[in-house]
């Protein structure tokens, strides 16, 4: 595990409360404005961010966030000044954790080599790469790992005891356990079957379990990170910030932080 993220994870047991893990995508609406709302998660409350590679047919993803990957691509976003954003953001924060989330296919088109390098030396700490299989990363997981990248890896309620030992192998960072089947941002998650999921999967590794999709509001943010190590929310602050502005998405930030305290 990364200095980073290890230290992240180490910090939020011993305070006994879950990580908020917050999703942007990368130039929505616009590059300066990403940007600005990157660099003041932190301060919001988030313990870790995924900062999304705006890409053309996201096909995991729901209306909502596949609507603010075109707004990026229309202004001109692209992988290298995604990059650049990761760097940007480095010169003021050098303590939280990032995550780079997207599809391979615009890695494959810079260059996996040239991708893991470039993203290393930006200040990304993992990558979470959502139609990449476990066992087809060779291009990409073994030079990230090499530096000191983790690859997530995401595990689904259809996930069973065969497939588990195949989706950790070579995981790191932490597991992203999807808690609904579907696309990002519909639905909602069945905390029942959410805890008995986290209590299997806890029986085959030690990595702390992150619980992401249909997660919207603070309640049910608190809800899941009774059990779970994290709560990821990336839609419903997408929404805010494309209906509202930035500083209302920072709110939202605040209230999900502060709902998060309480276990």
């Amino acid at each position: 595990m990364s200095c980073r993220m290890h230290q992240r994870f180490t910090e939020l047991n011993r305070s006994g409360r879950a990580a908020l893990v917050t999703y942007i995508c990368a130039g929505d609406p616009d590059h300066d404005t990403s940007l600005a709302l990157l660099k003041q998660l932190p301060a919001a409350g988030t313990d870790i961010i995924e900062l999304g590679m705006p890409f053309s047919d996201p096909m995991a993803d729901g209306p909502t966030i596949q609507a603010a990957a075109l707004r990026a691509l229309q202004t001109g976003q692209t992988l290298r000044k995604t990059l650049d954003m990761v760097r940007q953001f480095r010169t003021e924060d050098h303590t939280t954790p990032l995550v780079l989330m997207g599809y391979y296919n615009p890695i494959h088109h810079y260059g996996p080599g040239a991708f893991i390098r470039d993203a290393n030396d930006a200040g990304v700490d993992a990558l979470l790469i959502v139609d990449l299989p476990a066992e087809h990363d060779d291009e990409l997981g073994p030079g990230a790992r090499a530096l000191g990248m983790h690859i997530i890896r995401m595990a689904t309620p259809t996930t069973d005891a065969e497939r588990l030992p195949a989706v950790l192998d070579g995981a790191g960072g932490f597991l992203y356990y999807v808690s609904h089947n579907g696309v990002t941002g519909i639905g909602a998650a069945d905390n029942q079957q959410v805890s008995t999921a986290l209590a299997r999967i806890r029986e085959h590794t030690s990595l702390p379990v992150c619980v992401g999709f249909g997660v919207r509001t603070p309640a049910q943010a608190a809800a899941l990170g009774r059990d779970a190590a994290g709560v990821v929310v990336g839609s419903a602050l997408v929404e805010k910030l494309a209906e509202q502005g930035v500083e209302p998405a920072l709110g939202l930030v605040r209230e999900l932080a502060a709902a998060l305290k309480i276990r």
